[in-house]
């Protein structure tokens, strides 16, 4: 096992944190128990200089003010904070502790950005040190205490390497010419702010296989769903715990009305018709009831996404096709370049020049600066085409998309 220090002293933290403000670099990562509990917090927080590592046990301070000696150390632009995929430590360390960033860099990011093809920070590590660190306790219960030889082990592995790792990447990144996109990513992930979380009442919309359902079956989905949140908050566990959605799906569709029949649904135990038995039936019978009106057309995905007329979507294609070339030319994922999200927004502003994505904010600053004018160019000459070959193709290609659109409209 590597050397490290396990903090749990408020005094104790208040005098390292003193010290790290005056470290250049710090390698950091968190491990919460959101696979565990339904209201998830913050269980340790790794930290590694270049001479030490530590593991900050933040289970063991009372209120979120024990943890605020740390807060000055992300908070301060003197010292670059390293995380492998920032994302959701930061997005803890905010909620739990209220915390900001300043001066962050992203290895996970700087990979994307570089084009690696196996961007875990494990994989990395093999590939760059030859190491092989720990990876099975990924889903560990971090909130239990004490924790295993295996779970110290593994937790001071993710932060150990992450200083030598992030020095090679920068390196990268600047012979890249993509030093500046990574920043800009850094710079947005330290200004994020996330909503409260809240339960989406239509959350039972999104489960694979709802839409399919007839609306009394839906309708019971939506009581079973509504009825796991509750049982979930009572019991402070993960909603998938006490019900996985395909037995959602399956109790929704058979409408069972008595135990026995609760029983032969898969996924159903013994022991889960003795402690919720009657909630599932009494949530089966309130849903049988009612008849679930037709589904929102904007509620899409979840999303957000406008439906797209043809001509978007005519756009939107054109788009991917110069995405995948000019992807390539990059050695970048093709999401990494442009997600669809933002293909979609640049398709709906249908630019004449890069200038007119200025207020595009699906978009990255970067993406903006470097592929705007492309982007709007690629879209012009695809117009010209369309017109040229409406001009010249007489009258071979008109009928037919009429009857296209004939055909749709009787679909419809």
């Amino acid at each position: 096992m590597a050397d490290f220090e396990f903090v749990d002293a408020a005094e104790r933290l208040e005098e390292l944190s003193n010290e790290w403000l005056d470290e250049k670099v710090i390698a950091v990562d968190t491990e919460a128990d959101s696979f565990y509990h339904y209201f998830d917090k913050t269980c340790l927080v790794q930290v590694a200089t270049p001479k030490h590592a530590y593991l900050i046990d933040t289970l063991a301070f009372e209120g979120p003010d024990a943890m605020e000696p740390f807060g000055r150390i992300c908070a301060s632009p003197n010292v670059r904070v390293l995380f492998h995929a920032a994302e959701y430590d930061i997005y803890v360390l905010k909620r739990d502790y209220g915390y900001t960033f300043a001066n962050v860099f992203d290895t996970m990011i700087s990979a994307q950005l570089l084009g690696y093809r196996s961007i875990g920070l494990a994989a990395m590590i093999e590939h760059h040190f030859d190491v092989k660190v720990p990876k099975d306790e990924q889903r560990s219960d971090w909130s239990r205490r004490p924790l295993t030889e295996k779970q110290l082990n593994y937790a001071v592995g993710d932060v150990l390497y992450l200083a030598r790792l992030a020095k090679k990447l920068e390196r990268e990144l600047k012979k890249a010419g993509r030093l500046e996109w990574a920043q800009e990513e850094f710079d947005t992930l330290c200004a994020r702010e996330w909503p409260d979380r809240t339960f989406d009442r239509r959350g039972y919309l999104r489960i694979k296989g709802a839409r399919k359902l007839e609306p009394k079956s839906l309708s019971v989905l939506k009581e079973l769903f509504l009825m796991r949140d509750a049982r979930a908050r009572e019991i402070d566990r993960p909603p998938f715990k006490v019900l996985g959605n395909r037995t959602l799906l399956e109790v929704a569709t058979a409408k069972p009305t008595r135990n026995s029949q609760l029983k032969s649904i898969k996924g159903i135990t013994d022991l889960l018709v003795r402690r919720m038995g009657e909630d599932i039936l009494a949530a089966v019978n309130k849903g049988r009831d009612v008849e679930h009106p037709p589904i929102p057309k904007n509620l899409g995905n979840g999303s957000g996404r406008r439906r797209m007329d043809r001509k978007t979507e005519r756009r939107v294609n054109d788009l991917k096709v110069w995405r995948t070339g000019r992807a390539e030319d990059l050695s970048l994922d093709p999401g990494v370049l442009c997600p669809n999200a933002a293909l979609e927004a640049i398709a709906w502003c249908n630019p004449e020049t890069g200038a007119d994505l200025a207020d595009v904010t699906e978009l990255k600053p970067w993406f903006k600066r470097e592929f705007g004018d492309e982007v709007a160019q690629t879209l012009r000459e695809a117009a010209e085409r369309a017109k040229s070959h409406g001009k010249s193709g007489g009258g071979g290609s008109g009928p037919k998309k009429k009857s296209g659109r004939k055909s749709q409209a009787r679909k419809g």
